[in-house]
């Protein structure tokens, strides 16, 4: 067995115990956050205590061969064991699996926010474009999309957009998008066709809710002003913009694309949630850095992590040397090789770390 899924199987164990616990059971918040820890811990143990039965029934198919003197017995309780040692081979791929892929596995909402870099007009149309294809991705993978924020531009691009996608597996699949991307091509305002560079950020933050990450009232500035931008005339008539800072972290969101001034602090306070839980999980993944060959999963934008080169068609994923000849068909939104690449290399990584099934 790998040591992280006993260690989690163990947690869900005392979990269980304490959801019977009269003290907790008389206080709705404690419940609630027992409640929300046990349901994510849910897979990994209905599959830990399932490799534990399996091994169990092998252990007694064994003795019952051992006492069989009849041929035809023998041969029946050889089959049967045959079989279930087959299972405990794919079970134990199932298990590699969920201990590779960490916490993120038990995780479904992400926030996603992409910003133009340096390159001017054209980075915001790259922006632009790197919103497009991620939103293409996620309508292949049957996820939900809600655009929280957008800051168009007046040339066609985008300074800024924030949404939020939900469904199973999608942050376990975008979360190493995180980071900066460069592109290298001829802008459309480009006269003597020189091959421009430019660049937007991407950020993945995994969604918080209000058990995972409890914000106290007084911790929080809240700023109302008029929204800006592009098309803004009919939000622009009232305060509806929202700024709320976090006065603990110095953590500043600001959201105004609805005209409701409650949803987009509703908007806000989620975005604000989910900086908070990337930062506790940055911490933590630097205390763990010594430990693992590949920072791939640390989501630092500063650092740049795949270009998009137009001219050759090409696009490269810096962090995992991986080239791709078919930049037309990832701006199309099939990001399967990035992906699934991007994951494997994790997967061996931490694999290392785990020191294989035991």
């Amino acid at each position: 067995m790998f040591p992280s899924l006993e260690t989690k199987y163990q947690r869900f164990l005392e979990l269980e115990q304490q959801m019977q616990d009269p003290d907790v059971l008389s206080d709705p918040q404690k419940m609630l956050t027992i409640q929300k820890e046990y349901g994510g811990l849910k897979k990994v143990a209905h599959a830990v205590r399932d490799y534990h039965t399996l091994e169990a029934d092998i252990e007694a198919a064994e003795m019952m061969l051992e006492e069989e003197d009849d041929p035809e017995d023998r041969e029946y309780a050889q089959s049967e064991l045959d079989a279930l040692q087959q299972r405990r081979d794919e079970m134990a791929e199932e298990l590699e699996d969920l201990a590779t892929a960490g916490d993120s596995i038990t995780r479904g909402g992400l926030i996603m926010e992409i910003r133009a870099g340096t390159g001017g007009d054209e980075a915001a149309l790259f922006a632009l474009n790197l919103y497009e294809m991620y939103s293409r991705y996620i309508e292949t993978r049957g996820w939900k999309k809600e655009v929280m924020d957008f800051h168009p531009t007046e040339m066609g691009g985008v300074k800024e957009v924030v949404f939020s996608v939900s469904g199973e597996g999608a942050f376990h699949e975008l979360q190493f998008e995180s980071g900066g991307h460069r592109v290298q091509r001829v802008p459309e305002t480009e006269t003597q066709g020189r091959i421009h560079t430019s660049a937007a950020t991407v950020a993945v933050l995994p969604e918080a809710d209000e058990v995972e990450i409890d914000i106290k009232p007084e911790d929080l500035k809240v700023d109302t002003f008029r929204a800006s931008g592009p098309g803004g005339q009919k939000v622009n008539k009232t305060e509806s913009a929202i700024r709320i800072t976090h006065l603990p972290t110095g953590t500043v969101v600001t959201c105004q694309d609805e005209k409701s001034q409650h949803k987009n602090r509703a908007s806000a306070m989620r975005v604000l949630r989910s900086r908070i839980l990337e930062n506790q999980q940055q911490a933590a993944d630097s205390e763990r850095a010594s430990q693992r060959r590949t920072l791939i999963g640390t989501g630092d934008r500063s650092s740049r992590i795949r270009t998009y080169n137009y001219p050759q068609g090409r696009v490269t994923d810096h962090r995992i040397g991986l080239t791709l000849h078919k930049l037309d068909q990832i701006m199309a939104g099939n990001l399967e090789e990035l992906v699934s690449g991007l994951l494997e290399f994790d997967r061996q990584e931490r694999l290392k770390g785990e020191g294989g099934p035991a």
